[in-house]
């Protein structure tokens, strides 16, 4: 990520594409009424270019941030790690750990664990789209237990929780009394997915970052919120690289 101050000086018209390398990407522009400069960074799978701007800057402006960012964006660009389309033989991160998807025309649809392979059957057309449905579905699923330790925790009780397939937040509450989970953390191992289903939790009692929320989260979390934060900052990218 890169901050840019304004600056003063008149700027050509830029393109609102980029090319990086051998590929060529959007740049997608946001204004943010509290924003004080240009931020620019890379979308989590590298579709994109994000640049979140004030309400004062010129577009211009931020087309010509990104465009003079070019070398520093293709090199980000570059240490993403490449998609991996789920298929027969190869492999699906389930909770921390990496199954072998097995494909068997005549075993059921539906797929299943089996130790470290993922049992799925049916037509070979459309197994990622299975695979992903099913993931989404054992999200919501293990999301939706964790939310009941932790608001019993809390001493609260259960509320909605529902799935998000936002580009960059791992989870939000943004009404208190509804929460929402990054399906991809199904992918990650289950302290730093239970990490953030326990911030969400805390949020339902001091929707800001006090020192109460903290104490709170300390206290309903049985892990260490250090750990699994470090987690997602190392890793949390490459939970992008399947499915699109």
């Amino acid at each position: 990520m890169i901050d840019w101050l304004r600056g003063d000086t008149e700027r050509p018209a830029f393109d609102t594409d980029i090319d990086l390398g051998d590929q060529r990407l959007p740049i997608v522009l946001k204004r943010l009424r509290n924003a004080r400069r240009l931020t620019l960074r890379l979308a989590p799978d590298g579709s994109e270019v994000r640049i979140s701007l004030p309400a004062w800057a010129q577009s211009r402006e931020a087309l010509a941030f990104a465009h003079s960012r070019r070398d520093w964006l293709a090199d980000q660009l570059s240490k993403l790690p490449p998609r991996q389309v789920p298929g027969p033989g190869s492999t699906v991160r389930y909770r921390g750990a990496g199954l072998i998807v097995a494909w068997d025309k005549t075993a059921p649809r539906r797929p299943g664990v089996a130790g470290d392979t993922l049992l799925i059957g049916g037509p070979d057309n459309g197994i990622e789209q299975r695979i992903r449905r099913w993931l989404e579905a054992e999200a919501l699923r293990l999301a939706e237990a964790d939310m009941r330790d932790y608001c019993a925790a809390a001493q609260l009780g259960p509320v909605p929780i529902g799935l998000t397939r936002a580009l960059r937040r791992w989870g939000s509450c943004s009404d208190k009394a509804r929460i929402r989970i990054n399906w991809r953390l199904v992918q990650a191992p289950d302290h730093v997915r239970r990490s953030v289903v326990a911030h969400e939790v805390a949020h339902l009692v001091h929707f800001d970052h006090s020192p109460a929320f903290h104490a709170l989260l300390a206290r309903i979390f049985e892990g260490d919120i250090a750990v699994a934060d470090r987690w997602l900052k190392d890793h949390g990218r490459g939970l992008y690289t399947s499915f699109g």
